[in-house]
């Protein structure tokens, strides 16, 4: 197994990360997963279906129980897919029968109901232990991943359960009636009652489901092994090494390189004369007479000197300090006497704290508060993993802040692209482009829902579910006046029907009543409720 020809990144993942990975290997190798699962399946049973014609049922209960021995093909390919060897398909149908002889005794017996199938089939397939050897490996892989591969296994028996009724139910409304009009579809006497073909027919539609969805399930388990082994064994750090040694190894040769081309230059006469200048002179180079000695400071003034600048500020700052005692302080010769007693010391402080019991109850106390302290860093020990999760939890749980929409329906929910007067630019625009008219009501209606009253609009709601909003305000006046300006913009936006020709000036009016209060009113003869 070359880790460094690996086609996925290895490092440590979740287990449920692991079986999404799973489910990516397997789409990434879609084809050949499922061609070969159906034709090694529908060789299988096509021969069961020959020797027993006439016992269809016996012949899903069979195929059904060699579910196990199906799952060894789709293994054998993601296990040399994973590391760049993935074979053809006349190759992994040519090495099924021998991926089927390991332990297929017990993979169809005691083991069949094993809700941890997909995560220990790597063990007997790939790694070919049995017995002792084989349980001692799976208790270790099975620490932290047995609980997500048995989820996995109850995942996969429902969602089984329910692409085999939904291909059923597709193929029979695809029946015509004729067919099914003597049928007993009661459940009891479905297996004598239903026609030999149909019963047929449900086994291949089992088969599909099977070639379809069985690859995935032993994907979601490789994977939750693989990452098992990748915590275990450090796979990551071991790539992690090895491409550091491969850089290193390129390094190398180009230093090499550099060395051998600079090796003349150093060893050139005029380096040599260079470094014979920095040399220092030999003894013989020295004068014969003794150097540095009509010096004013000696070694031994040089040293005083040092010692008394040292015992001088802001080196020595010596201070006297006064402390309170309760008590007497033994003096240390009492003690001394006493410890050359017969007597140990401790011992007869132990009979003295006996005789008084204020010795005893403290050192209990003590005692008491370090079992206290111990059993609750225990306990923060124990459960540290819940309350770091716990307290991230909190911390990301930050107020909700409502986004403003910008655009709605197609319309700039901007307040400084609406005009100063919007009722007056509404009624210039109604006698020529009443549709521009409608649309500058309906978004000044809107931009005034958000700043007046904000009014938690979003991005998908409807025009109806707005008027819901606006009629939560409980406002009577400014709902009648929306419903109407709502019902008139959905026809003509929609519906193109352009609205009679007292309506634009009618809702200019009303405007300037429910939404402008303080702006002065000049009102037409026609009232925004008869709009």
């Amino acid at each position: 197994m070359q880790l460094n020809n690996a086609q996925v990144v290895i490092r440590p993942r979740s287990p449920w990360e692991a079986v999404d990975l799973g489910t990516h290997l397997a789409r990434q190798h879609a084809g050949l997963l499922i061609s070969a699962q159906f034709l090694a399946m529908a060789a299988v049973l096509g021969v069961l279906s020959l020797v027993l014609m006439d016992y269809p049922g016996v012949v899903a209960l069979i195929f059904w129980w060699l579910k196990p021995l199906y799952d060894r093909l789709p293994l054998f390919i993601l296990s040399r897919a994973l590391f760049g060897e993935r074979p053809t398909l006349k190759q992994a149908l040519r090495a099924w029968p021998s991926q089927m002889k390991a332990q297929w005794f017990s993979s169809l017996t005691w083991r069949r109901y094993s809700p941890w199938r997909s995560f220990h089939l790597p063990v007997t397939q790939l790694e070919g232990l049995n017995g002792k050897p084989r349980t001692a490996r799976l208790n270790v892989l099975s620490m932290r991943n047995s609980q997500p591969a048995a989820a996995l296994t109850i995942i996969g028996v429902h969602l089984e359960g329910f692409l085999y009724f939904s291909l059923l139910l597709f193929i029979f409304l695809l029946l015509p009636p004729e067919v099914y009009d003597g049928w007993d579809f009661n459940p009891s006497d479905w297996l004598d009652d239903e026609p030999l073909w149909f019963a047929h027919l449900t086994n291949w539609l089992y088969l599909l489901v099977l070639a379809v969805w069985e690859p995935f399930y032993v994907a979601g388990g490789f994977t939750l092994y693989l990452n098992r082994r990748t915590e275990l064994e450090a796979w990551d750090t071991e790539l992690t090494f090895r491409r550091i040694a491969e850089r290193l190894q390129k390094g190398a040769a180009a230093l090499l390189l550099c060395a051998v081309c600079l090796l003349p230059a150093l060893y050139s006469p005029s380096s040599l004369a260079a470094e014979g200048l920095c040399l220092p002179p030999s003894s013989e180079q020295l004068p014969p007479e003794e150097r540095l000695l009509n010096q004013a400071l000696t070694s031994q003034a040089s040293e005083k000197a040092i010692h008394a600048l040292l015992d001088e500020p802001p080196f020595s700052n010596p201070t006297t300090e006064y402390e309170l005692k309760w008590g007497k302080d033994e003096p240390e010769k009492e003690k001394t006497a006493e410890r050359d007693g017969k007597t140990p010391w401790w011992l007869k402080w132990l009979i003295n704290s006996w005789k008084t019991s204020g010795g005893i109850a403290r050192a209990f106390e003590v005692l008491l508060w370090l079992v206290v302290l111990s059993a609750l860093a225990w306990l923060l020990w124990r459960y540290r993993h819940w309350l770091a999760d716990f307290v991230g939890r909190l911390q990301n749980l930050k107020p909700a802040v409502r986004q403003r929409p910008t655009t709605l329906f197609g319309l700039e929910l901007d307040s400084d692209s609406l005009p100063d007067d919007l009722a007056a630019a509404a009624e210039a625009l109604w006698p020529n482009d009443p549709r521009q008219a409608l649309s500058l009501l309906y978004r000044g209606l809107l931009v005034h829902l958000l700043d007046e009253h904000q009014v938690a609009i979003k991005n998908s709601h409807t025009e109806y579910e707005v008027l819901g909003l606006i009629n939560a305000q409980q406002l009577p006046q400014l709902a009648r006046y929306a419903s109407n300006l709502t019902r008139h913009w959905i026809n003509l936006a929609y519906g193109h029907q352009l609205p009679a020709a007292s309506v634009g000036p009618a809702l200019c009016h009303a405007w300037r009543i429910v939404l402008k209060p303080a702006a002065p009113v000049t009102a037409p003869a026609t009232q925004a409720a008869s709009a």
